[in-house]
């Protein structure tokens, strides 16, 4: 069985942690990007509104 490099054979359990870990960084970094773009949306939107 392969496998990836960065597993040190110490444990399965070791391994679900850091893909879990990684899993939940990724969707807190594009749910955090998603609001982020709104965000800056909705700023724009007002900021265009207020010069008219």
């Amino acid at each position: 069985m392969a496998l990836p490099a960065f597993y040190s054979g110490t444990s399965t359990l070791a391994l679900v942690a850091r893909v879990s870990a990684f899993s939940v960084g990724l969707a807190y970094g594009s749910t955090k990007l998603s609001y982020l773009k709104a965000k800056a949306k909705s700023h724009k939107k007002a900021e265009e509104k207020g010069h008219h």
